[in-house]
């Protein structure tokens, strides 16, 4: 079995849209894009949702994965977004944008306080004077279930060039640290092989949340817990604050 990362490699990069999801948060994002004449999509990995905004208004697509972006570009109107190879914590693009989105739970990758914070500083600088943001992290205070065994999540599925697959997760969560630690894995089932790609998450709180965003000089003008339009609440599922420069 060997050890790589799925988001860096392109062998395991290839399988992070093979299951399908429930994309709300895309079809919230062009709700909110409908007025902006920009976006920034962070996080934005093999850029599934950067293409869907790019007609009609500039778009920037930026991740710090040569992998994802490389899926990027070859995705029809792919040509209309820039691409940029960055971190989050750390980029200047000279530019400010009228829409800045950091979605699929992006923003838990940030381990810790001084990257959230830095990640937040950097939507403040590239958002316009009248621009929005929007991100999402799960709510660590959510009752349902964070660790998971092979046995729960095992499934079946095709991969377009590689055949029969089988795929599962593995999660293990840290009360104290609030950290959860995971492993995707892909079983091509002709040949055996095994692809796994290990990582850690955390979980913030609300008031947290709030109180990063304020460091970073932003406000939350609303808070939802499901993107679907469901106000926030102490036990919501998702915490996602929409605001703009304080």
């Amino acid at each position: 079995m060997t050890h790589r990362t799925i988001f860096t490699d392109p062998d395991l990069a290839q399988f992070y849209e093979l299951t399908p999801r429930d994309r709300a948060d895309h079809t919230y994002c062009k709700v909110l894009a409908r007025e902006a004449r920009s976006v920034l999509d962070l996080g934005c990995g093999t850029g599934e949702l950067t293409v869907q905004l790019a007609e009609g208004r500039r778009v920037v697509g930026l991740d710090p994965a040569e992998a994802m972006l490389e899926i990027a570009r070859k995705r029809p109107n792919g040509e209309q977004v820039r691409w940029v190879q960055a971190d989050a914590r750390s980029f200047d693009l000279g530019e400010t944008f009228d829409l800045i989105c950091l979605t699929g739970h992006s923003f838990q990758f940030f381990l810790t306080e001084e990257d959230q914070l830095a990640a937040l500083k950097m939507i403040a600088a590239h958002l316009s004077p009248k621009g929005l943001f929007v991100f999402d992290t799960r709510n660590p205070n959510f009752p349902g279930k964070k660790t998971r065994r092979k046995e729960e999540t095992l499934s079946r599925t095709q991969h377009p060039a590689l055949g029969a697959i089988e795929s599962w997760n593995i999660s293990e969560y840290d009360e104290t640290t609030q950290t959860l630690s995971f492993i995707n894995a892909y079983r091509q089932l002709e040949t055996g092989e095994i692809f796994s790609a290990p990582s850690e998450i955390k979980y913030t709180a609300q008031d947290k949340v709030d109180q990063l965003l304020e460091e970073a000089g932003l406000c939350a003008q609303t808070w939802l817990g499901e993107w679907t339009g469901e106000p926030y609440h102490a036990t919501s599922r998702e915490i996602i604050p929409i605001g703009r420069k304080a």
